[in-house]
């Protein structure tokens, strides 16, 4: 019994182990890179420093608009440039995207390792989801710090916007998880993936809240999930959206979470079929 029980805690510490080495792929590239990193931060500082200026000259002459404040407007569009960067490792210029995968038949491996694709890819999305959260997390204290972005007006209104964040990011995860798998099926489709990400980024809030958008984009993006993954959690932190009407919007995120994932994984295993491996 004791021997059987050690190599039971073996076993599931060598599938831990395995999957932090996964799941770091990435971001280990990134910090093995200091010339990446000083970029990483310049860019970034360089966009906070753009939409503060931008946002505090569109208020220059007006106290309030749609319904935001300057405080409100300047924090949305900080909190959205610093967001934006959880999901911002750059795997292109290690040929480690999808499309580029399936591009050179490296995909195939995937299908060959003890690890199923989509538990494998899952894991690389951890992982440069936490490396991403910690930028935005030092971001949001520096900007914090220096007054370009408000608290949240309380510990709830702060606990609301942690828990419906987390649900936006799974639907964010969701939705490149069914572009990329769209990529099994258009296999040259750049410009596709390029039109879905600044679809994605309009749609979510990330260039500018919605409520600036006329009344027939706004029910459109009710209708679609791109809303949910930034544009509700940063509602709630500026307190657009009041704690009473945000389980409600949370509850929506849910729901979608449950279709994009039921559709993911039928695409997954769809998706196995058309992988095909020669010469062995």
């Amino acid at each position: 019994m004791a021997t059987a029980t050690a190599t039971s805690a073996e076993g599931t510490g060598t599938r831990v182990s395995r999957a932090l080495r996964i799941a770091w792929i990435t971001p280990r590239g990134e910090l093995l890179a200091p010339p990446r990193m000083t970029a990483t931060a310049v860019r970034l500082f360089v966009q906070v420093c753009l939409v503060v200026y931008l946002w505090r000259g569109l208020y220059a002459n007006t106290s309030s608009s749609a319904g935001l404040d300057e405080t409100q407007a300047v924090t949305y569009a900080v909190l959205a440039v610093l967001a934006s960067r959880i999901r911002g490792l750059d795997r292109q210029a290690g040929r480690d995207m999808v499309i580029q995968h399936l591009h050179f038949g490296t995909i195939v491996y995937w299908y060959l390792r003890p690890m199923r694709p989509r538990r494998y890819y899952a894991l690389r999305a951890l992982g440069d989801q936490l490396y991403g959260f910690g930028w935005v997390l030092a971001g949001y204290v520096l900007s914090l710090a220096v007054g370009v972005v408000a608290p949240p007006g309380s510990v709830a209104v702060a606990g609301v916007f942690a828990l419906s964040l987390l649900l936006g990011q799974l639907v964010l995860y969701y939705v490149m998880m069914l572009v990329d798998l769209l990529c099994f099926w258009t296999l040259r489709n750049e410009a596709a993936l390029l039109i879905i990400v600044f679809a994605q980024n309009l749609l979510s809030g990330v260039y500018a809240p919605l409520w600036y958008f006329p009344d027939w984009f706004i029910t459109l993006s009710t209708y679609l999930p791109f809303q949910s993954t930034l544009g509700v959690p940063l509602s709630i932190y500026i307190g657009r959206i009041d704690i009473g009407d945000a389980f409600a919007q949370m509850g929506i995120q849910a729901v979608w979470i449950v279709l994009l994932a039921a559709l993911t994984r039928r695409l997954w295993d769809r998706a196995g079929r058309r992988v095909v491996a020669q010469g062995g």
